[in-house]
């Protein structure tokens, strides 16, 4: 007994040991004068100091103090250097040699010489601060997760912060905000079975413009690209079809620290005053990612006591642990919200590749090659050449890391092999960095175009208010331009992969930041960016074809127009019930075609009888909902499944509501015969009247026999993992410690209270949520509320490590103050940073 006490104890030290201190003083070398954190009941810093410089040194003190384990975890991903951290792993080491060879921190090491002065000082400032951190603590009190580690590992100590370890992260929000290269890949991969491009473009339709609307409903602006002679490329080749799917593999490999997925998007709208309690714009946002443990963002206020050219920073909101500042939240003047635009900035060029050359133009150009050593803690050194084409990086064949093989081409191709290389906009180097510290001290329409003109990856849709009472909304990013390849065999417009032998199919330049689109208080006075098109068809610059399908957009829109019509005055209360509104659009399209057929059966016709009575409202306590998202899933099995290749089958995200939409109007269609019932031709109304019923099985197994004890609910929860220890392969402990209990939550995917999962998984499990939520209120900046996923401390042993998931869950939001008087009276602690030497 006397054993397991002492044991016990030894286990809470540990745990409690990385707590930091949040109260009364300490010293921070470097700093010029004091800084005060103040930090509220639910443990969110607040920071005041006298220089930006001292703002940004104590940020960084802060952020380690709270989340440096997930930052160190950030910086060894983005280098290519996991295997470092967690030791002999596959998975690790197939995230390293893909990382190196897209070189994510080498074109961070690029962009620090771009950088204007104050954004580098800005980020050496914070460096040091997280340095000195660093330097008071021992590895085991930086976090509980080193002594975890270090039971099989033999860790060094953490190495000392660096400014290019936060613009690495950038390349993180980029690779997982890239938008349709997976979309690429799935075309390419799908006409292996299909075998026809204008069927396998009925999987990837047009954007349902007559349905969802643009976020613009006009621009002047013109498709600037020029028309050019085209060459043809063989799809069909199954050689081609192993480069294609040997690239998605290697892709694949790399931790997506945003996650990935239908999921993975966002909601912002933001009204005008002339439609608001306060007579002053209110604007929401809530970015939909992955789910994690800690959560992927971090709350924070930087407050100058007095603004000057010293300090210009009064800005409070949501950043990255590992990065200064603030990405998204409000300042003084204005408030800003992103979501992401999804712009088509990468490309698979398909590449001819013989002797380390490569095909272009009819001659053999030479492939750049370079050599990168991964270190794999515990074992061997492994080895990796990269090779690049002048489009990029080649990716195909990354993991066979003994020899990167080549995929040969049909037998008597005088062309070589087939390679598959990356062409991505954030591999040239940007200043995105600068636009950050810009858009906290943005106060107008300009100063948001300026900061946008910066912000190159990845591309996002900004809104943004002002306290004078202004609306807007500005696109940033950098976008490749495309020509118009005439008598192309595929579109040439970036939807398919690309012949990198014919420079027709090269990107002539990036689209103009003037001519990104924009526009200031609309007309309708509101503005909803939730990721579907920006413009009209045909509208502006071209920026992609693979959109969001726009439900989410249109049901805000929708509630947001007949809030207007009917007089009622929007307010903060108003915008956070929309923002966990639970409306199914799925149910809306397909609800009149599922009651309409007839299941004879009294036993399988029971989940349909939920249907007839349903609100259409996915609540987590509805039992229509659990039934309606299993006839959905199985409705994409039993219509698509024997179509595709494997690993490609239906996520249930809003691309296939749009599929399937305009399927139903066909009810012969090929697409609805399962090609697996030889001799027997199905059409729409047998799938369905099987879906049906499977569902009816599938939740009885599942949930029980009574629909009455069915719930959404139960099936549907949000469980945040630890990115490092929270795998089912880790000891049951552990996982205990950092994984937090699951939660039951409504919503869905493609709804506006975005908790997405894959139906193609065979799970209803969350995958991709809203990160966080926050409304601002330009009125009164201190009615403004937020709330984020998990917590503000990334310690598994403080109380602030998932106190916020449960409101997160219940759609409660929290006070966000942001005056100084309501910061003080907010206040639980206050620690005094003072300069030491």
């Amino acid at each position: 007994m006397l054993a397991l006490a002492a044991t016990a104890v030894g286990t809470v030290l540990v745990v409690r040991e990385p707590l930091p201190q949040v109260a009364g003083r300490v010293e921070v070398p470097g700093l010029g004068a004091g800084v005060t954190v103040s930090r509220d009941e639910r443990g969110v810093p607040f920071i005041e100091a006298d220089t930006s410089g001292d703002l940004f040194r104590a940020q960084g003190y802060v952020h380690a103090q709270d989340r440096f384990f997930e930052m160190d975890y950030r910086r060894h991903v983005t280098a290519g250097r996991l295997s470092e951290l967690v030791g002999e792993n596959p998975d690790a080491l197939e995230a390293d040699a893909v990382i190196r060879t897209l070189g994510w921190r080498r074109v961070a090491e690029q962009e620090w010489e771009l950088l204007q002065p104050e954004t580098r000082e800005n980020l050496q400032a914070y460096a040091d601060g997280v340095n000195a951190y660093l330097d008071q603590r021992d590895r085991s009190a930086l976090a509980v997760e080193y002594s975890i580690l270090d039971v099989r590992l033999d860790l060094a100590d953490p190495e000392p912060w660096t400014p290019v370890d936060s613009l690495a992260w950038l390349k993180a929000m980029a690779w997982d905000l890239k938008a349709n290269y997976a979309d690429e890949l799935a075309r390419g991969m799908a006409f292996e079975t299909i075998g026809d491009v204008a069927r396998v473009d009925e999987l990837f339709p047009a954007y349902p413009q007559e349905v969802n609307l643009p976020i613009l409903q006009a621009s002047s602006v013109q498709p600037t690209a020029a028309a050019q002679q085209a060459t043809t490329v063989d799809l069909s080749s199954s050689h081609l079809q192993e480069a294609l799917a040997s690239a998605e593999r290697a892709l694949s490999s790399v931790p997506n620290l945003l996650g990935e997925g239908d999921g993975i998007g966002s909601n912002s709208w933001v009204v005008s005053g002339t439609h608001t309690v306060s007579g002053l714009p209110v604007l929401a946002n809530d970015p939909h990612l992955g789910i994690s443990a800690p959560g992927i963002w971090t709350q924070i206020g930087l407050h100058c006591r007095e603004r000057s050219v010293e300090c210009p920073y009064d800005v409070s909101g949501f950043s990255f642990a590992g990065l200064p500042g603030v990405v998204i939240g409000h300042n003084g003047a204005l408030a800003w919200g992103l979501t992401n635009l999804g712009a088509d900035v990468t490309d698979f060029f398909l590449e001819r590749v013989s002797d380390g050359t490569a095909l272009l133009d009819g001659e053999r150009v030479p492939l750049s090659t370079r050599r990168e050593v991964i270190k794999v803690n515990g074992g061997d050194d492994v080895e990796i050449t990269v090779r690049s084409t002048k489009h990029g990086p080649i990716v195909s064949d990354v993991l066979d890391i003994d020899a990167l093989g080549d995929v040969p081409v049909p037998e008597g191709s005088p062309y070589g092999r087939y390679e598959v290389a990356l062409g991505w906009a954030a591999l040239t180097p940007g200043r995105t960095a600068d636009a950050v510290f810009a858009l906290a001290q943005a106060s107008d329409a300009d100063d948001v175009a300026a900061a946008a003109a910066m912000f190159e990856v990845p591309s996002q849709n900004i809104v943004y208010a002002t306290t004078d009472g202004h609306i807007g909304y500005q696109a940033p990013g950098r976008i490749p331009v495309r020509a118009d390849v005439v008598d192309s065999v595929l579109p040439s417009d970036g939807s398919w992969p690309r012949p990198g032998w014919d420079s027709a199919y090269d990107w002539q330049g990036w689209v103009p930041a003037e001519q990104m689109p924009a526009v200031q208080d609309p007309a309708e006075g509101f503005v909803v960016a939730a990721n579907q098109a920006v413009t009209p068809a045909g509208a502006g610059p071209y920026l992609t074809s693979d959109w969001d399908y726009g439900f989410r957009a249109q049901r805000i829109r929708s509630v947001l127009e007949e809030q207007i019509r009917s007089g009622e005055q929007i307010d903060v209360a108003t915008t956070r019930s929309l923002q966990a509104d639970v409306d199914n659009p799925y149910a809306r399209v397909l609800l009149p075609a599922l009651l309409a057929v007839d299941v004879p059966d009294s036993f399988d016709d029971d989940g349909q009888d939920l249907l007839r009575t349903w609100d259409m409202r996915s609540d987590a306590d509805s039992a229509a909902a659990a039934y309606f998202a299993s006839v959905w899933s199985n409705l994409l099995e039993l219509t698509f499944w024997d179509d595709l290749p494997e690993g490609y089958e239906p996520t249930g995200g809003a691309r296939w509501l749009e599929v399937v939409r305009r399927l139903l109007e066909t009810p012969d269609g090929s697409w609805w015969d399962d090609r697996s019932t030889v001799g027997v031709v199905e059409g729409r109304d047998e799938i369905l009247t099987r879906a049906l019923v499977a569902a009816r099985r599938e939740l009885t197994a599942d949930l029980g026999k009574d629909p009455s004890d069915w719930r959404w609910g139960k099936v549907h929860t949000a469980a945040p993992e630890h990115d490092v220890l929270g795998s089912p392969a880790l000891p049951a402990p552990v996982r205990r410690l950092v994984n937090p209990t699951p939660r039951e939550v409504g919503g869905g995917a493609a709804l506006v209270n975005a908790t997405a999962w894959d139906a193609g998984s065979g799970s209803f499990g969350v995958t991709a949520a809203p990160a966080m939520r926050m409304v601002v209120d330009l009125a009164d900046l201190d009615s403004s509320a937020w709330v984020t996923m998990t917590g503000a401390s990334g310690h598994p042993g403080s109380v602030h490590y998932a106190d916020q998931l449960t409101p997160w869950a219940e759609g409660r939001l929290f006070p966000w103050p942001f005056s100084a008087d309501a910061i003080d009276e907010a206040a639980s602690d206050v620690l005094e940073l003072e300069p030491g030497r």
